[in-house]
């Protein structure tokens, strides 16, 4: 079984049709929750604004603390108690990477402890990185060290049976991911040695290989590009983003309804995994991703990057939503039609047509929905496209509450 890119298939909620809505949502979001959200859409901010007071305000909000009770077993307590410490590891991140200089080894969230870990190379800058609140460990390497180890891997060609590489900063290492099934492939084995030459690498195996998958549309899904449906990621300014395997430059775009929403203006896959859509036609943007009843819709306030360790949820037209946890940050995703860079690994599950939906964790954007491995009945893994990379790239801002 292959890793997937998540397009096609699957049912959106009925709560579109029943509210009369023909072109009022262009984001995986509105519904029920489209009144308040409509009356935040004036807001905007930059690509990477961390909105403190509204992530404090949307941390304890009780849908999202039944959520992660529900996907990561957690009582209410446990839940609003992580959520609130995640909220402050995502400052604590900016000001202890700072703090750590050329020392700097990765950082990570430590859920048992509720507080930010930063990995040092040396304790030159110990008690500055200390002073922020965030725990210090040693590490073998620097980020530096690690991030160019990556930058090797991805000039090299992997076979299909290495599924992945990503950087760990817990171990310190480059982490390659080979299916279980092809660990004694020569053509694996010459690329761990070439891995191995190029600095510190460590060897996972799993069982799951990433490949992309298509289907058929189904009537009431949230856009369609051809024959091919994927889910809508966050707003921008002018438009949306979404997955770049989900449409090329110029492609037309409609909507859940059939009518025309606009066209694609960039996309880059693979190398990448993301692009955006003009918004026209009477559709228009709002700051909103659906919580399909399982939490009321959420507003996004900013895009802030949750640490490694950190819960996320994402929200996508098949499977709605589901919660988890960031795995890894970095990972190069190798499916069959070449491989992806900087990619973030989560254990949230995902079905085919939720590529291109929403990742977030309280009210910060965090990326679109790639790819991966497994369904939301028995799980599995996913990819997402960091947000503030395609921000970037295309100059855009995202729409915000």
């Amino acid at each position: 079984m292959r890793r997937t890119t998540f397009r096609a298939a699957g049912l959106r909620s009925t709560t579109l049709r029943t509210a009369g809505l023909s072109a009022a949502l262009l984001l995986v979001s509105a519904a029920a929750g489209l009144g308040q959200a409509s009356a935040a859409t004036s807001g905007s901010s930059g690509s990477s604004s961390d909105a403190h007071a509204g992530t404090r305000a949307a941390a304890a909000a009780p849908a999202l603390v039944d959520a992660l009770q529900r996907d990561l077993h957690l009582t209410k307590a446990q839940a609003t108690d992580r959520l609130a410490a995640e909220t402050s590891a995502r400052t604590v991140e900016k000001a202890a990477r700072k703090a750590a200089g050329s020392s700097y080894g990765g950082s990570w969230f430590d859920a048992a402890h509720g507080t930010l870990v930063v990995g040092l190379a040396d304790d030159s800058h110990r008690a500055a990185v200390e002073a922020t609140g965030a725990r210090v460990t040693r590490v073998a390497h620097t980020e530096r060290t690690l991030d160019a180890t990556m930058t090797k891997l991805n000039a090299m060609d992997a076979p299909g049976g290495v599924a992945g590489w990503h950087v760990d900063p817990k171990s310190s290492t480059v982490t390659v991911t080979v299916v279980d099934a092809h660990k004694s492939d020569n053509d694996v084995a010459k690329f761990l040695s070439r891995a191995r030459e190029a600095g510190p690498v460590n060897v996972e195996k799993t069982s799951h290989q990433p490949r992309t998958l298509a289907a058929g549309t189904v009537g009431g899904d949230p856009y369609y590009t051809g024959n091919v449906r994927c889910s809508i990621g966050f707003s921008v300014q002018g438009g949306f983003i979404t997955a770049g395997h989900c449409g090329t430059p110029g492609m037309s775009v409609s909507g859940w309804d059939g009518s025309y929403i606009g066209n694609f203006q960039g996309s880059s896959f693979p190398d990448n995994d993301y692009a955006w859509v003009n918004v026209g036609s009477g559709w228009w943007t709002v700051p909103v991703v659906l919580g399909w009843g399982t939490v009321s819709d959420q507003l996004v306030r900013g895009s802030g990057e949750a640490p490694v360790g950190a819960s996320i949820c994402r929200s996508g037209s098949t499977s709605h939503w589901h919660c988890g946890t960031v795995l890894a940050k970095n990972e190069t995703v190798n499916y069959s039609q070449g491989a992806v860079h900087q990619m973030t690994k989560t254990n949230a599950c995902a079905e085919p047509g939720d590529s291109g939906g929403s990742f977030i964790s309280g009210d910060q954007a965090q990326g679109t929905t790639s790819g991966g491995w497994g369904n939301c009945g028995s799980g599995g893994e996913t990819w997402f496209q960091p947000i503030n990379e395609v921000l970037n790239r295309y100059g855009l801002r995202l729409h915000t509450a």
